[in-house]
């Protein structure tokens, strides 16, 4: 069987498993040995990604923070120990401190503490937060972080709800 690029399949499983939304050329597959992607290439995916994005109809971004928390804090669903029809969250604390008052969390992502006060509240900042939770790689090419909308784990409204929980006063986020 003749291979049609130089890199082997391993590095391509290995993108596929880190989340990379594109089909992988030679230069994608760089990710996978370790080194950053091209500017162009990171431009390439995050512009394909970008198309994907599905804002709310009826433009309403923001949901109830208090909802938003509960589907933070939530680490079951789409495993395949899950109940197919249990809930589903985002578990978000895996990658992220969420709150000041949080004893374990991930470090992966960044830290979400304070989110409102360093990001504020603008429409702009409304619909990058939103965007970012539904299809994350439409503003960091391969990024670690799941496509919760995209790939369908979350829903309109869940989405609505965490994004609220990144940016309402009243959340633990920003207290």
């Amino acid at each position: 069987m003749r291979r049609t690029t130089g890199l082997p399949i391993v590095a391509l499983v290995a993108i596929i498993a880190a989340g990379c939304a594109t089909t992988a050329g030679d230069e994608e597959l760089s990710a996978a040995a370790g080194k950053p992607l091209a500017k162009e290439t990171a431009s390439k995916i995050e512009q394909a990604n970008l198309a994907t994005l599905r804002y709310p109809a009826d433009g309403k971004l923001l949901g109830d923070w208090k909802n938003g928390e509960k589907i933070a804090q939530e680490g079951r669903g789409r495993q395949f120990s899950d109940d197919p029809n249990g809930p589903v969250g985002a578990n978000c604390y895996a990658c992220h401190q969420l709150s000041k008052t949080e004893l374990s969390f991930g470090t992966i992502g960044p830290s979400l503490y304070q989110y409102l006060k360093l990001h504020g509240s603008s429409a702009e900042t409304q619909r990058y937060t939103y965007g970012k939770i539904y299809n994350s790689e439409a503003f960091a090419a391969c990024s670690n972080m799941p496509r919760f909308g995209y790939k369908g784990i979350l829903s309109e409204q869940q989405i609505r709800d965490v994004a609220a929980l990144l940016l309402d006063p009243a959340s633990p986020v920003n207290q």
